[in-house]
């Protein structure tokens, strides 16, 4: 009798796992966002032999030595990620900023004007990454659209929640609207820009911006977003072996059964991973600024992006998707090595110049 019980409390309980899951955690059904509706960049190149070298960069970043505990593994990376690039000579200035909770550095390459603003918000997974780390893109962030670009430096997993970054890089909004490199002083024309991490938060800060009724930005980019924290994109398990950055590291989840993925997810964030705050592909997708989304064709978030951009066109936002074939995950910060990164540059100044016009273009 008591085996029968205990067997019946186990059914009982894994009934209210399992529907948790699909009931309370699972997104709506998105397959049909799926078509392929973008602008595709090296589509018949073979990969690049350069890739080798970006890798051979980003390696030691991610191998800390044997006998760490955990923290001092996260600390290493941290540090490793942060120097990556301290060998590349960046055509800009950095100034630092603490001013109350807000952290972080302006970057402006020659000639930036400071009325001309960008948010940028750094990938890195949630958990590692700061403004130094992705100063070869902000660096040209600042050249592409001509103006000053504040790297917010928030707050990381594990030793905050999710809610404290996202309410960071809302902050950092509010301070870009009215603080520019030398002072107190309204922007002109306004940006925002993410990768990765970076990107998901970008996405959620254009839709919190355009709730609250403030000044929309005059144009955002994001690079490969994770856009669905349910992980529902196919490319999620079609690309694990293509993505030579990701895949590595989040092989071992695509393994997991997707309810047990959707309970770790909820359980680590404090949020349901089908809440637009984490997942903006389930949230209203009207009503936001010009878009430009950029994404490799063989990453694991792929399907991410795509689905996004196509939800938020039938929205009737204006967004567009470019995508390269053969490449890595963020590609463009390692300009140093990969020739598609100045391709995506290139495409992102045009976008910017097209929306959002400098006084020299228009003088």
């Amino acid at each position: 009798m008591i085996t029968l019980s205990i067997l019946l409390l186990c059914c009982a309980a894994l009934s209210v796992y399992l529907l948790v899951a699909r009931l309370y955690l699972s997104g709506a059904d998105l397959s049909a966002f799926d078509a392929d509706r973008g602008q595709r960049f090296a589509s018949d190149r073979p990969e690049s032999p350069a890739i080798a070298a970006a890798m051979a960069r980003l390696t030691p970043s991610n191998t800390p030595p044997p006998g760490l505990n955990k923290q001092q593994r996260l600390a290493f990376k941290r540090d490793k990620f942060n120097h990556m690039f301290d060998d590349l000579q960046q055509d800009a200035r950095f100034i630092a900023v603490a001013a109350g909770a807000i952290g972080g550095e302006w970057v402006l390459a020659p000639g930036a004007d400071p009325a001309r603003r960008m948010l940028y918000i750094h990938g890195g997974g949630f958990v590692v990454g700061s403004p130094r780390s992705h100063r070869p893109i902000t660096a040209r962030m600042s050249a592409a659209c001509g103006g000053a670009v504040f790297a917010v430096d928030y707050r990381l997993l594990p030793e905050y929640k999710r809610i404290d970054g996202i309410e960071d890089c809302r902050a950092a909004y509010r301070y870009v609207l009215e603080h520019g490199p030398y002072g107190a002083a309204p922007a002109q024309k306004l940006f925002v820009a993410g990768d990765s991490a970076g990107g998901n938060l970008t996405l959620s800060l254009l839709a919190w911006a355009r709730d609250q009724g403030m000044r929309a930005a005059d144009a955002a980019i994001a690079i490969a977003p994770p856009s669905d924290a349910t992980w529902s994109s196919p490319s999620i398990l079609r690309n694990v072996d293509s993505d030579y950055m990701l895949g590595p590291a989040i092989r071992i989840i695509t393994r997991l059964p997707r309810s047990l993925t959707l309970w770790l997810n909820w359980l680590s964030s404090g949020i349901r991973p089908n809440d637009p705050l984490i997942s903006p592909v389930f949230g209203d997708l009207s009503g936001l600024p010009p878009l430009l989304v950029q994404v490799s064709e063989t990453e694991m978030l792929y399907d991410d992006a795509r689905r996004y951009v196509n939800r938020a066109r039938a929205a009737g936002s204006q967004v567009a998707l470019q995508s390269w074939n053969r490449t890595l995950h963020v590609w463009h910060i390692f300009h140093a090595e990969l020739p598609e990164a100045a391709e995506a540059f290139a495409e992102i100044a045009r976008f910017i110049e097209r929306v959002a016009p400098t006084h020299k273009a228009t003088a």
